[in-house]
């Protein structure tokens, strides 16, 4: 159990570690070599250019004027500067709602510090009862929790009473966050500039016809029952295969840029490379002609594989993006079930072309459910088995842990200074670095899963994250803990024993999440800002790959906020500081220093550096809310479950009330606000519509759309479109291929018994 004394030194170790990352970010961020890095998103947006100097040589990579590095802090007041509409217009609704949640977690857990402070930490530290059990380690950290605090006493009155208290205001904070984000998000969508999206449905599971194609089938469909409305469509293609040879050549490309490069850097040496893998072993051979030769091979094949793609009727799957002629259209048919087979004509709102996941696309529709189920087996065992190497980790840990499996290291451990390093430090590192390959896991089961736009998938992501989370950080850290054994005894356990063998372990595990927050609130929110990696890269491109401008833009690596993985994140704080708000209060201010650090923090990422993917108009906004809901009913049953085990028969049942009040808040604010994230409002949508017809009456929608959607293989090429587009988009008929019509057709397509064109 870590002392007083173990906290201090994780802290100072931690925030020392922040300091360093903070001041080589504030004097790399200076320097002329540098700037792309640090403010990619400006040079993106054509407002930035490479810096100029006049001078020696040194001025064109160093900054050598004293004043600026005067001033190294000024990136703290203009991350704050600009106003929230400001930022709207230049990140994005999603990246101005994405840091609100850090501003939430300050709006929540301010007030409830203070509170605490001022009420639960006296009672606790008043309680002595620690001191008069013989024979129990604790520390002082833990006189200020609930521990303190002697069985049956009237004291958890008050524990009781601020629970209420912080349950009724995280419900005030919540649904003025909801309500706010609910009219931002809605003033966005009528403010949004014309987008593909706003007129496009995606359909899928297009059933088969034996006389028509899968384009002449989605025309004649939506032409039938959309008839003053559709206006235009495009098939997708299976272009899996074809996207892998493209993206194989650029890599070929990158290779021969720099070889050529470092052949004009020596002209007297032809470098050379092997042809096996990486150019590790392999016959030696000259490396421009050996990649000049690959390359030349693959456009052949790239060629082949784009013709195929395009004559070939199979390459075709049974989905389309269906343009309208209107918002209101597209938000009719997205909105509208489409046949009386519900299982066929799905549609759904079309993801902006940004936000598309096109290998997803390819997978037939009946798939889908049974790749969901797989991969929701697969997480129920990845979560759970994780659990094991988890607890062997955090063993490993502790003192105890380690001299039982070195224990030729036990004189130099058990100094006072390694001691408190290992004690408040190695534990939250350790589990840090143990979990930095989960993401990329779970988002593989993701796209396994099927779903069509990036977006989708980092939500879905960010839900298996945040379940993961939960269970095996927070649950499996309290419970499993050091022992490995008492994982055994916790899945043995009935439900209804659940919250209070969880209860009881709360208070004794407050030190550990305190070093493990300061870990990774706090220097790791500090390594995001200093973005080594990056750096790093974009060197090494700018040294081997670059020639001219062009190349400079595409070597930079602006990245984006990482939803699926950063979220989750912020819940676990959530559910920190609301679980132990009760129990220990003396975490809560690690919880703030966190929460007001990376708003600071991501606010300057989001203003100078990010770029994101897509626009998803804030649609994780209902993701947010009910993952915190989820905390504090995790929270409340928490609190009851130690109560119940602290003698306090006659208080604990008062408790009982707060997850049925917090269940029926989620739903009334489900039902108050949710719609306005998943459906466009109609009226919303004839107003834009009118209002465009009236300041654009000569707009040509059907160019705007004519290659919005088509897949990006094809982008900057020819691309051949299906005939019955070109043949029948101006026939005022409902055309038609199918056989058993034709006969039909040519008895009253004309009176001289000519058969009319279809």
């Amino acid at each position: 159990m870590a002392s007083v004394q173990d906290i201090t030194v994780s802290a100072a170790i931690n925030i020392l570690s922040a300091v360093l990352f903070l001041v080589a970010f504030a004097i790399l961020r200076l320097q002329p070599v540098n700037d792309r890095v640090y403010f990619p998103k400006w040079y993106l947006k054509g407002i930035r250019a490479s810096p100029t100097s006049s001078g020696t040589l040194v001025k064109k990579f160093v900054n050598l004027d004293a004043r600026m590095y005067l001033r190294f802090l000024n990136w703290m007041p203009a991350a704050l500067r600009m106003p929230e509409p400001e930022l709207i217009d230049h990140a994005g609704l999603d990246s101005a709602v994405y840091i609100r949640i850090y501003l939430l977690g300050l709006k929540i857990f301010v007030p409830i510090t203070a509170l605490s402070f001022a009420v639960l930490v006296p009672v606790n530290w008043t309680g002595e009862t620690l001191e008069h059990i013989k024979d129990l380690t604790f520390s002082d950290i833990d006189k200020l929790s609930i521990s303190n605090v002697q069985s049956g006493s009237k004291r958890f009155w008050a524990h009781i009473v601020m629970a209420y208290i912080f349950t009724f205001w995280t419900f005030y904070a919540l649904y003025k966050e909801y309500k706010l984000v609910t009219a931002m998000r809605l003033s966005f969508l009528a403010a949004a500039k014309r987008r593909p999206d706003q007129y496009t449905v995606l359909v899928r599971n297009v059933p088969p016809d034996p006389d028509e194609s899968v384009s002449e089938h989605v025309e004649h469909f939506f032409c039938v029952n959309h008839p003053d409305h559709y206006l235009t469509h495009q098939v997708v293609y299976n272009a899996n295969k074809l996207a892998q040879l493209v993206e194989q050549k650029k890599g070929l490309q990158n290779w021969l840029i720099y070889y050529r490069n470092k052949y004009e850097k020596n002209p007297k040496k032809k470098p050379a490379t092997k042809t096996g893998f990486w150019g590790l072993w392999g016959k030696t051979v000259d490396a421009i002609d050996y990649y000049s030769d690959e390359i030349e091979k693959l456009n052949k094949e790239e060629a082949e594989e784009r013709e195929r793609v395009i004559s070939d009727p199979n390459a075709i799957v049974p989905a389309a993006f269906v343009s309208f002629k209107s918002r209101w259209g597209a938000a009719v048919c997205a909105q509208t079930v489409q046949s009386q087979n519900p299982t066929i004509w799905l549609t759904e709102w079309a993801p902006e072309p940004r936000d598309v996941y096109w290998d997803n696309l390819a997978i037939p529709y009946v798939e889908l459910t049974v790749r969901r189920l797989l991969m929701a087996v697969a997480l129920f065992f990845l979560t759970f088995f994780f659990m094991i190497p988890i607890a062997l980790v955090q063993s490993m840990a502790n003192i105890e842990g380690i001299e039982k499996v070195l224990p030729f290291l036990k004189p130099v451990i058990e100094a006072k200074a390694i001691k408190s390093v290992i004690q408040g430090f190695l534990p939250g590192i350790a589990l840090k670095i143990f979990l930095a390959l989960l993401p990329t896991i779970l988002m593989i089961m993701s796209k396994i899963e099927g779903f069509t736009s990036l977006s989708g998938l980092e939500k879905r992501s960010a839900g298996k994250y945040h379940m993961f989370l939960l269970i095996n950080v927070f649950l499996g850290s309290i419970v499993t803990g050091t022992a490995f054994q008492q994982l055994h005894e916790f899945l043995r356990q009935s439900p209804t024993e659940i919250p209070k063998t969880v209860g009881v372990s709360i208070p004794m595990k407050a030190t550990f999440f305190i070093t493990y927050i300061m870990v990774d609130g706090w220097a790791g929110i500090a390594a995001e800002i200093l973005r080594l990696v990056p750096l790093i890269l974009f060197h090494l491109k700018n040294t081997f790959l670059v020639k001219t401008e062009k190349d400079r833009e595409q070597a930079m690596d602006p990245g984006c906020l990482a939803y699926s993985t950063s979220e989750p994140r912020i819940q676990l704080y959530f559910l920190l500081g609301l679980v132990y708000s009760t129990v220990t209060p003396i975490l809560l201010p690690f919880i703030i220093v966190f929460f007001g650090f990376a708003y600071l923090v991501f606010r300057h990422q989001i203003i100078n550096v990010y770029d994101q993917k897509y626009e998803s108009g804030a649609s994780f906004w209902p993701h947010v809310h009910r993952r915190i809901i989820i905390g504090l009913i995790i929270s409340q049953l928490l609190l009851l479950g130690l109560l119940s085990t602290k003698d306090a028969e006659n208080s604990s049942p008062c408790l009982i009330v707060l997850p049925i009040l917090t269940i029926w808040f989620h739903i009334f604010c489900k039902g108050r606000f949710e719609s306005a994230f998943v459906r466009f409002p109609l009226q919303d949508a004839m107003v834009k519509d009118t209002l465009e017809r009236a300041t654009e009456p000569n707009l040509n929608l059907k160019a705007y759309l004519q290659d919005a959607y088509v897949h990006p293989v094809f982008k900057g090429g020819e691309f051949d479109r299906p005939a019955a587009l070109d043949e029948e988009e101006e026939n005022p008929l409902v055309a038609t291929k199918r056989t058993s019509r034709r006969d039909s057709s040519s008895k009253v397509g004309s009176n001289d018994g000519t058969p009319s064109e279809g």
